[in-house]
């Protein structure tokens, strides 16, 4: 009987083996003879590709909108970077404007101190400049320290634009030709007439705020155009030290003298290097 069984189960093996092969052969051969395949198979098949695009389009979606937030992300991140190129661009132009600046007024300094014999040069940067007292006062960044002294002249852009009136160790406060201070120690200058003789003045500040050349005899012949220097009759002020041109010759408020209104030669609205004229030989 156990002979048997084990006989029974060898035979349904077999005969399981020989119905798959003929199964497999027999699918072979009918769809190499039908033009389309079984309906169970096409159902199957339909099945299979409808379950593929109901799985496809929401994952398209998904990929789709995950690549356009990143799309996004990468379009703020480039609009940061040229915003912050652009702020560097205008950054950048301010400074070369301001380099530009300086370096003009260095170069002057340079012209300056190769027409100048008998003094030397102290040049200093500009650390303060208040608003309340503008056409007043500044600061330097240089002081006793570095050989300035009080009523020295101080030049910038190739023109006087006032005298050192307080000093420390490491800084100056400069006074400006154009204050309204009527205590200021005015310069005392000069000009050459159309008659050849020297005409000498003071310069002051006229009611607009400009520089005037006043206390002039024959002011009638000084024409536009005429040079006004320092004569060096006043302080540490050396002679011969540009102050500015004459641009027109009128009344002052009381009407008794000509008062001769000057165009300044120095940088007087935004100095920032300065030239702090020294005399070499004693008084």
């Amino acid at each position: 009987m156990k002979k048997f069984l084990q006989n029974k189960k060898l035979l349904s093996a077999f005969i399981i083996v020989i119905v798959i092969i003929a199964v497999l052969g027999g699918s072979v051969s009918l769809r190499n003879k039908r033009n389309s395949p079984l309906f169970i198979q096409s159902f199957g098949n339909d099945i299979v590709a409808v379950g593929s695009r109901i799985v496809d389009v929401p994952l398209g979606l998904i990929s789709g909108g995950l690549n356009n937030v990143n799309s996004l992300l990468n379009t703020q991140q480039e609009n940061d970077y040229l915003k912050s190129k652009v702020t560097d661009l205008g950054q950048t132009k301010a400074r070369n404007q301001a380099l530009a600046a300086e370096n003009k007024q260095l170069k002057a300094a340079l012209k300056l101190k190769d027409t100048l014999t008998g003094y030397s040069l102290i040049n200093a940067s500009v650390i303060s400049r208040s608003p309340d007292t503008w056409s007043d006062l500044l600061v330097i960044n240089k002081g006793s320290s570095s050989g300035i002294a009080k009523n020295q002249a101080v030049m910038c852009g190739g023109g006087v634009i006032g005298r050192v009136i307080e000093v420390s160790a490491a800084s100056s406060k400069i006074e400006l030709i154009t204050t309204t201070d009527k205590s200021a120690n005015r310069f005392a200058v000069q000009a050459t007439a159309t008659n050849g003789k020297t005409v000498h003045g003071l310069i002051t500040v006229n009611t607009n705020g400009g520089l005037a050349f006043t206390q002039v005899v024959d002011s009638n012949k000084l024409k536009k155009g005429t040079k006004v220097y320092t004569s060096g009759m006043g302080g540490n002020s050396p002679k011969g030290l540009l102050i500015g041109t004459v641009e027109a010759t009128t009344r002052d408020s009381f009407g008794l003298s000509n008062m001769i209104n000057i165009k300044p030669a120095g940088e007087i609205n935004d100095p920032s290097v300065v030239s702090i004229i020294v005399r070499k030989v004693a008084k």
